[in-house]
């Protein structure tokens, strides 16, 4: 199959370019438990756009680790062109990854993602892909983001580097996006910085999307949209103990900052969530424990300090209760790494 049949298809709308411009060249390499709409929110709008002007705007190349199918994170295995070794892209490289994000990068992988970006190419990373780039050491000093689920946990396991709780980032010949359908909100806008807005908009029509994201949208909905209450002080309440998970929760600390009794507090918490102050924390606490546990290779213990618990034994007694299942099994280590078996 020659090129212009494999990368352009045939469809009624039809957009016209003013200019004929070369090609642009996109490779893809595949982690194993990638997510599959992040990869396809980024192909189907190059692909339409290819469609719409009948013109190879784009050419893109799957790539993976030894040129083998990969299996993504819902268990559909995905044909590839060939290793990522074996060749030399001369356009954007972006790594998808997915779920379970530690090691998934290989140190051989970080230093070809890294040796691209030195010699002048543009490197990305799609959901969990900022994995892959911080191990090629080419993050430090820029913005870049990754999945919201995968933030916490990636934050524990690379001090120094803070991701952005954007939708997607574009910086210094670093692209990175949150996962999902913000894939295409940064292809959109890579094809509008190249093609124009007219392009970017019809892209945009045939993806059925009815807006496009800017790069500075935050990633998730509003704390009130969370809470589904708009109520000042309440949301103020939220956001202080948020900010403060690490530590011991001091709710009279939390009512002289907000210029409220502790009682007034209480009710606030009791009349639009149904729940104390004290429960509040402690499941916010308790999911950020479980993100730890799933993402990154910290002991319970460890987790457990992270989480703001004084001991560990409290952490693992509160968290069966919330989820079933002791902290050390829900652990993907299977056991707890400083020695001891469940709790």
């Amino acid at each position: 199959m020659d090129d212009r049949a494999k990368f352009v298809a045939k469809g009624p709308a039809h957009v016209t370019l003013d200019r004929s411009p070369a090609t642009q060249d996109v490779a893809f390499v595949l982690l194993p438990k990638f997510t599959m709409l992040a990869f396809t929110s980024a192909v189907e709008p190059l692909r339409m756009a290819n469609q719409l002007t009948g013109r190879m705007l784009f050419r893109w190349t799957v790539l993976s680790d030894d040129g083998q199918p990969v299996a993504c994170s819902n268990g559909i295995r995905v044909m590839v062109d060939g290793r990522w070794d074996q060749v030399e892209p001369q356009g954007l490289v972006f790594v998808v990854s997915g779920v379970e994000p530690e090691g998934k990068a290989s140190a051989a992988l970080a230093d070809w993602i890294r040796g691209l970006w030195r010699r002048g190419r543009t490197v990305g990373g799609l959901c969990t892909g900022a994995y892959a780039l911080a191990k090629a050491g080419i993050l430090k000093g820029r913005r870049f983001t990754l999945h919201w689920e995968n933030i916490e946990g990636f934050a524990e396991s690379h001090p120094g580097l803070e991701p952005a709780r954007q939708v997607f980032t574009i910086e210094d010949r670093v692209v990175t996006c949150a996962g999902g359908v913000a894939a295409a909100d940064l292809m959109l806008q890579l094809i509008h910085d190249r093609h124009g807005a007219k392009l970017s908009q019809e892209v945009m029509n045939m993806c059925l999307l009815t807006q496009r994201r800017q790069q500075d949208d935050h990633q998730t909905t509003s704390l009130a949209a969370r809470l589904g209450t708009r109520h000042d002080k309440l949301l103020q309440a939220a956001a202080y103990m948020e900010a403060r998970i690490e530590e011991g929760f001091d709710l009279d600390a939390c009512a002289a900052h907000l210029n409220l009794s502790r009682r007034q507090i209480e009710r606030l918490f009791k009349r639009y969530l149904d729940v104390t102050p004290v429960g509040f924390m402690n499941d916010m606490r308790l999911q950020r424990g479980r993100t730890l546990l799933a993402e990154t290779d910290m002991t319970v213990t460890e987790v457990a300090v992270a989480c703001g618990y004084a001991s560990t034994s409290h952490f693992s007694k509160s968290f069966r209760k919330k989820y079933g299942v002791s902290p050390y099994r829900f652990s993907h280590f299977g056991n707890s790494a400083d020695g001891s078996d469940e709790a």
